[in-house]
């Protein structure tokens, strides 16, 4: 017992380790994606000077902030030792039920962005639950919940509407409140910077504080390198995981409702595939595929290069194709990188 408490501890100090500051920068999972970032943003910097403007980079943190709130929470998932391939469709859900209980129903936009926040957690909630009770892996269960889901957006939508689109949440009462909030702009220097970004930077904040000082932070890191050791020592594992599987269901609302705002509109396919997009943003950021590795603000840097490239090669007028190309080379360099800074740290705590 002493043994398995002594690993836990000392996962624990992981995150607050002392020693030079060369080696505590060494060993950081975010390393590798702050390099990335820096190479990135040099090289379009250089080829475009629309890119390294005050409008080109609002441009580029646009797509980084939506993309980022997803990606802290699933790197919060995956440093718990589990995978949520639904968070993607679940921002469709989310939306979707926005707009149609605003449109449809009569309800305003901030009942409706309740009613659809008790459903995602609900669906978060599911997720936990049977991945803890059925010892399923949670790659097979949320694949389950993503068909279940795009089954019911594209049902449901098309039963209301005969499309598979719904429109109108303009009209609506508390519409232009709630897109103030979540939807909104803000002027800084003369340039408009979509709110959306100040959510994302709340939401790393708060997850790096919870990771990097709290009790639950340690029992997330724990849970996620050994599990067994963690029940050993009294971590509520359990409960952890499907607490991690709300915040991501809590994250999709999120996202959901900011984009539903924004477009006022939502298609019933919204979100399908991006699940591997937080998936690989996290990884590029420093998380282990194993768990128990990474950082929330490694995945916020993973989410500022898709957002760069993404913009960066439209700025540059390549073709779009090559953006695939791009993200494919970005994880497999930030999956060597991690790989290394890992053998690094564990060396260094030998």
């Amino acid at each position: 017992m002493t043994s398995v408490a002594g690993r836990a501890d000392e996962r624990a100090d992981e995150r607050v380790a002392g020693g030079g500051l060369l080696r505590r920068l060494l060993i950081r999972p975010e390393l590798g994606a702050v390099v990335g970032m820096i190479v990135v943003f040099a090289f379009f910097a250089s080829q475009s000077a629309v890119f390294r403007s005050p409008a080109g980079i609002a441009n580029w943190l646009d797509p980084a902030a939506t993309l980022g709130i997803m990606a802290v929470a699933i790197a919060l998932l995956m440093i718990g030792g589990e995978f949520d391939l639904s968070a993607g469709v679940l921002t469709g859900t989310t939306g979707l039920i926005v707009v149609t209980l605003a449109t449809r129903y009569g309800l305003d936009v901030w009942s409706a962005m309740l009613v659809a926040l008790v459903v995602a957690l609900a669906v978060g909630f599911f997720n936990g639950m049977v991945v803890t009770r059925t010892r399923l892996p949670s790659f097979i269960v949320t694949l389950g919940t993503f068909l279940m889901l795009q089954g019911v957006n594209l049902g449901v939508t098309k039963a209301l509407t005969g499309t598979v689109q719904v429109s109108g949440l303009r009209r609506a009462a508390g519409f232009e409140e709630a897109r103030t909030v979540f939807a909104g702009t803000i002027q800084i220097g003369g340039t408009s910077f979509r709110v959306a970004i100040l959510w994302w930077l709340l939401v790393t904040a708060v997850a790096t504080w919870v990771l990097m000082r709290t009790r639950a932070g340690n029992w997330i890191f724990a849970v996620g390198g050994n599990e067994q050791a963690a029940r050993a020592v009294g971590v509520p594992a359990a409960r952890m995981k499907i607490a991690l599987f709300m915040t991501t269901a809590f994250a999709a609302w999120l996202v959901g409702s900011i984009l539903a705002l924004r477009y006022t509109s939502v298609q019933a396919n919204i979100g399908i595939g991006q699940e591997f997009i937080y998936i690989i943003a996290a990884v590029i950021g420093g998380c282990l595929l194993t768990g128990g590795y990474g950082s929330a603000i490694g995945a916020s840097i993973g989410a500022v290069i898709f957002g760069m490239a993404d913009k960066g090669i439209v700025f540059l007028g390549w073709d779009a194709d090559w953006f695939t190309f791009f993200l494919g080379g970005m994880l497999l360099l930030a999956t060597l990188a991690n790989r290394l800074v890992r053998r690094y740290a564990e060396e260094v705590r030998r």
